[in-house]
């Protein structure tokens, strides 16, 4: 199986021989021994190279996974050779990993001993597929939006009203607006198409106005305070997002009449696979 990765990797069998430090013949007999016990063809060989078969592509998840495995496998004894949980990887949306995971971190320190945890952000379309990859253990997400795939299971841990994020230079806004009367080029709005996206456009729908054509897009939460701080531009974002900088009074949150809704923010994981025993502790100092 790990010679068959190399080979899905490299893109071909002399590539992959090379890779991995062994004779061709050597790479070619474990492929067609694969094949035999599988009763199934993994490539098709033409003057281009090899292709992968439908067969190949779903072997193929299998194999990248495996080496994951593997690799944590090795980074867990290691860490437990010296008295230290995990590692446990994670990965998540900006916000949904602010406003779920240090309050959990501050939990775990105070209740348990030594822990490695590795946080990746990314967006939403990336982490299911890391998910089934095995490259990371639970993804901290917008919930609630759609129904998540069947081998993916889904479970909310907080609501976060939105609200309209602005810096001291827009100190003359009311508490309480609505977004029909504020201006339409003076935005910060999030880039990626995903579950954020798609709540913040709502809100727009709801004031019956049209998404801002001419604003600054942008996926970093420390790019977008930081803008909206220090120029007159302002941003939608759930309130637990900006919770430290809103006590600090470098931004303020007002209140959005259209905003009938909170955000729900919640993790997701792998339905049928056991979560590792820090899995499981992350999960209840969640809950």
């Amino acid at each position: 199986m790990r010679t068959f990765g190399a080979v899905c990797a490299a893109g071909s069998i002399s590539a992959a021989a090379r890779a991995l430090n062994i004779s061709q013949p050597s790479v070619s007999n474990t492929i067609a021994t694969l094949e035999q016990r599988l009763g199934v063809q993994l490539f098709e060989r033409g003057r281009a190279g090899i292709q992968l078969t439908a067969e190949g592509r779903l072997l193929q998840r299998r194999a990248v996974a495996l080496d994951v495995l593997l690799a944590q496998a090795a980074r867990e004894i290691d860490h437990s050779r010296d008295g230290i949980a995990g590692p446990l990887n994670v990965g998540g949306t900006p916000g949904a990993l602010v406003t779920l995971l240090p309050r959990a971190v501050e939990r775990i320190e105070r209740d348990s001993g030594p822990f490695a945890l590795n946080v990746v952000e990314r967006p939403d379309r990336d982490l299911i597929e890391m998910l089934r990859r095995g490259s990371i253990e639970l993804a901290f997400v917008t919930t609630e939006i759609e129904t998540p795939p069947p081998d993916i299971a889904e479970r909310t841990f907080a609501r976060d009203p939105f609200a309209l994020i602005v810096g001291k230079q827009n100190d003359h806004l009311p508490d309480r607006v609505s977004l029909r009367g504020l201006p339409a080029g003076q935005w910060v709005l999030p880039e990626a198409q995903g579950a954020f996206r798609r709540q913040v456009d709502a809100l727009f729908v709801a004031a019956s106005v049209a998404v801002p054509r001419d604003a600054i897009r942008c996926d970093s939460l420390l790019v977008t305070k930081a803008v909206v701080g220090m120029t007159g531009r302002i941003t939608v974002l759930p309130r637990e997002v900006v919770a430290a900088e809103v006590a600090a009074g470098i931004l303020r949150a007002i209140e959005i009449e259209e905003a009938q809704f909170a955000r729900s923010l919640g993790v997701r994981h792998l339905r049928d696979a056991a979560l590792s025993p820090l899995a499981q502790v992350l999960m209840a100092a969640l809950g």
